[in-house]
């Protein structure tokens, strides 16, 4: 993580990154325009070498889906196939899902209805393109949103490898356990979190179950169909400081204090490492990612090009015209 993604507040620091996260700005609030959402979790084609496939979703499919009318947010989640062994460290007794593997999710969102609607009917050109990258695709409807319960981060439109160490954590609920499962990551979980300076985000996606009865998405050739235990899903997004930082935490008397309740309210626990976030568009406009891609966005950034990001060459790329 970079100094400059806390920019504004004097801490401690190790190896520059700051130890006293709870002093920091919170910016969660930044995240409450998106009153719709939806959650997808997505499996690369099993038959594309993994750099295409990353680079495509990136670079091809990415800003095919900015473009599409209605849109208010959007944000690809890369996850990492290997990490770490201590990836979460929940009870004894809960493990995670056997076989459950992604390579990554997807945030898509809207402003209103009536955005979503616009989407909706013009989202065949993007559904259309997702047999050339994925194997499935599972999306899940957050018609009142997500919540963000807390952000020190002051990036609102990530586009890069992740500097944090940031998590996926897809709970199981017990059969009727999943409005306690999201009240416990919003009340007692998040409690704990938002008091540690190892913790930097915290996040909740607590979707409608899946409807495997209809292709959702609609994308044809496809998988959509997900196993019975992946139905339901309450989905908590963490971010530490470091690897080191989410060991510490989970050492924590107020964590371990908090632990026993996952046992009662989910069956598995699965977490997803995230290698990189990549937002295309927020607050119904374009990134740079959104604009020219996610790859050619992070290399501008990387060469300092400020000229590639000034008003006329933006207005030149998104249409065509000089002046």
């Amino acid at each position: 993580m970079s100094g400059a993604q806390f920019a504004g507040q004097a801490t401690e620091s190790r190896n520059g990154i700051p130890t006293m996260t709870t002093a920091l700005p919170d910016h969660g609030a930044r995240d409450a325009s998106i009153s719709i959402n939806s959650y997808t979790t997505v499996l690369g084609r099993l038959a594309v070498p993994e750099e295409s496939f990353r680079a495509y979703w990136r670079d091809a499919h990415g800003p095919l889906c900015s473009r599409v009318p209605g849109l208010g947010w959007y944000v690809q989640h890369h996850f990492s196939r290997r990490q770490d062994a201590h990836l979460w460290e929940g009870p004894e007794n809960v493990g995670a899902l056997p076989g459950y593997e992604l390579d990554g999710a997807v945030e898509i969102g809207w402003t209103s209805q009536e955005t979503q609607a616009v989407f909706q009917d013009a989202g065949s050109i993007l559904f259309s393109d997702e047999q050339n990258v994925f194997e499935e695709t599972a999306a899940y409807a957050l018609p009142s949103g997500s919540t963000t319960v807390f952000d020190r981060q002051t990036d609102a439109t990530p586009n890069a490898q992740d500097p944090l160490d940031r998590l996926h954590v897809h709970f199981s609920p017990r059969e009727g356990q999943a409005a306690a499962l999201d009240e416990y990551l919003r009340n007692e979980f998040a409690a704990v979190a938002g008091a540690s300076d190892d913790v930097v985000k915290v996040r909740i996606h607590a979707p409608e179950a899946h409807d495997n009865s209809t292709p959702n998405p609609p994308a044809p050739n496809v998988e959509h169909t997900v196993a019975d235990e992946r139905v339901s899903l309450v989905i908590l997004e963490i971010a530490f400081i470091d690897p080191l930082a989410r060991r510490r935490f989970f050492a924590s008397a107020a964590y371990q204090s908090v632990l026993g309740r996952q046992e009662e309210l989910a069956a598995f626990i699965t977490a997803f490492p995230v290698s990189g976030v990549f937002t295309f568009v927020r607050d119904e406009q374009l990134t740079a990612a959104g604009l020219r891609g996610s790859r050619v966005a992070e290399l501008i950034t990387s060469m300092a090009a400020s000229n590639q990001v000034e008003d006329s060459v933006w207005k030149l790329m998104h249409t065509g015209r000089i002046g």
